[in-house]
Formats: C-alpha cells, sequence, structure tokens
C-alpha cells in the first residue's frame, strides 16, 4: 500500500541517515554509468517570476525509481510563505507500482543540496581554511553552514547579500549557531578573504568577478540557462573544474556560460563521481583554484529519498 509520508516524519529520521556517504554512493554510481538520468524537466514562469524543475531516474538493479518535482518562485517570501516547494514520488521499479508520496515541501531537495556542497568542500578545498564566504542570504546559504561545520574547521564566516535589511535577518537566524558570522554588501571581501567560497543565489548577472590562488568555489545557484554566478574567466583560469553532471551542466550553469567561450570546452571538466572515486585527482595543493558546478542531478533524489524511507516503510 502507497504511504502519503508528511514533512514532520521525514525531518524525523533524518539525523538517523548519514547522508554524506549515501549521496558519495549516488555520485560514483552516476558516473559509473549505472544510473540512468533524462534531461531535466523545467517549466519557467515569468509573472510572477519561478521556475519547477522535474528530476527523475533509477539506479540499475535497484528496487525503486523517483520522480521529484520541486519549484522556486522568489515573491512567495513577500506573501509569507516559502519560496521552495514540491515533493518526491517513490515507484517499485520492478512493477511500477506507487510506494510513497514524500511530501517534503522541498526540504529533501535543500538537505541533498547542502550535502553535496559539504562533499565539494570535503575533496576539494584547501587544508586551511581561515574564513568560509557565503553569497547570498536565502534558506540554501544558511543550510550550507549547517553542513559544512561537519567537515571544514573553521569558524569565521563572510556572508555577502544584496541590502543590509536581508543581512541583518540572515545575521539574525544564525545567531544560535557557533559561528562568527561578518556581513557585507561588498562581493570582494568575499572574494579577498576567503579561501572556500559557497554561491547560492538566482542572479542572472555574474556577481564573482575574480578569484585568488588557493581557493575554492562551489557554484550552486546556476541551474537554468539564464542563472551565471561566476564570470567565465573564472573557470577558464581554474586548475580543477568539476561538475556533478557533466551531461546537465554542459545545457546549464556555470559551465553552459563559459562553454560560450572557445576558450573553454567540456575536456577542461571532470565529474565529481570521478574525484570521489579516485579515478580524478582532486586539488593537488593548496594554491590551486578550484571550480565545483552543481546543478542538482536525480540521483542525490534517489539516495535521499531511499535513506529515508528505510526507517518510513
Amino acid at each position: 500500500m502507497m504511504r502519503i509520508i508528511n514533512l514532520v516524519e521525514i525531518k524525523s529520521v533524518l539525523p538517523k541517515v548519514d547522508l554524506m556517504k549515501e549521496i558519495e554512493v549516488g555520485f560514483v554510481a552516476y558516473t559509473r554509468g549505472d544510473v540512468v538520468v533524462p534531461p531535466v524537466g523545467e517549466l519557467q514562469f515569468e509573472s510572477p517570476p519561478g521556475d519547477v524543475h522535474i528530476k527523475y531516474g533509477y539506479i540499475k538493479n535497484d528496487d525503486v525509481y523517483v520522480i521529484k518535482i520541486a519549484s522556486g518562485f522568489p515573491r512567495n517570501s513577500d506573501r509569507g510563505i516559502p519560496n521552495g516547494n514540491g515533493m518526491m514520488l517513490v515507484f517499485n521499479q520492478k512493477t511500477g507500482e506507487p510506494m510513497a508520496i514524500l511530501k517534503d515541501e522541498a526540504h529533501l531537495t535543500d538537505v541533498r543540496t547542502a550535502v553535496a556542497g559539504a562533499i565539494c568542500a570535503k575533496y576539494l578545498s584547501p587544508k586551511i581554511v581561515s574564513n568560509i564566504g557565503i553569497v547570498g542570504t536565502g534558506l540554501q546559504a544558511k543550510m550550507q553552514l549547517n553542513y559544512l561545520k561537519k567537515i571544514i574547521d573553521c569558524n569565521n564566516v563572510i556572508v555577502w547579500g544584496r541590502s543590509e535589511t536581508s543581512l541583518l535577518k540572515y545575521q539574525s537566524n544564525m545567531i544560535d549557531t557557533d559561528y562568527k558570522i561578518i556581513t557585507t554588501t561588498n562581493i570582494n571581501d568575499v572574494i579577498n578573504n576567503c579561501q572556500l567560497i559557497v554561491t547560492c543565489t538566482s542572479s542572472e548577472t555574474p556577481l564573482i568577478n575574480h578569484v585568488n590562488p588557493g581557493t575554492h568555489i562551489t557554484a550552486m545557484g546556476s541551474d537554468t540557462l539564464t542563472k551565471q554566478e561566476l564570470v567565465t574567466s573564472i573557470l577558464m583560469k581554474a586548475d580543477l573544474v568539476v561538475a556533478d553532471s557533466k551531461s546537465q551542466c554542459e545545457v546549464r550553469g556555470e559551465i553552459y556560460q563559459a562553454l560560450k567561450s572557445n576558450d573553454f570546452s567540456m575536456d577542461d571538466v571532470v565529474e565529481l563521481g570521478e574525484v570521489l572515486s579516485g579515478k580524478t585527482t582532486g586539488r593537488t595543493s593548496d594554491s590551486q583554484i578550484t571550480i565545483a558546478d552543481l546543478t542538482g542531478v536525480a540521483v542525490q533524489d534517489i539516495q535521499i529519498s531511499k535513506a529515508v524511507l528505510k526507517y518510513l516503510l
């Protein structure tokens, strides 16, 4: 019998799950060719602006397949409702029978995105991080720090936001954490003082216009054709550019933007699963510049759905 599982139930089991391990396994399987992931389904709205992503797929010889629907409507906050929403639908891979609807209200998407950021930091950040830089003040800007604290031994954070109002709200929401947070509306404060930078905005105009040696950037806000957080010259300057999915990053995100130049090609890109499996070497020195372009892959949704359902079915 199919179960409908609400957000409260989902949140109750998440602390029991080793999400880093589960999602790392998923990325490796994806790169190995053991995961079937069709192109992302997408709806884009203009008035009000918003987008809906439909991501779906299955791991070969697994028990389930998963269809995830997640939306983002930036002006929802003006109405006092969350910007994101959605659900994950889990089916029996052998029979097609529906097994569960995870009414996660996009929470699992937010979590698996934050976990992916932590995985990138684990494998690509320099050994010594004096300051973490966060670009953006939304939900993901908070969740990234929540998961980075398990990976990076650094409590100093510089957060960039577009307005003092949004920065004050962010700082207030993070007051109970162990982080020492400095806020700024000058992006150069982040660029010039942070060795690990995470960009998590929906900007369609590049925010980061240069990068210093010894920096790792995880860019996760750009997941459509139009979004872009980094100037393309940064990817060309980098010693290592990592994609969560080479096929997806070829048609969306920071890599897609850089490919418009004849000075950058997919030969300059490795897939995250290659680094996790050891097939490709990640960072080899603290002076390197490394970039991770995360567009969000269905295998993350598959893995987090399965991990949660182990405790709920």
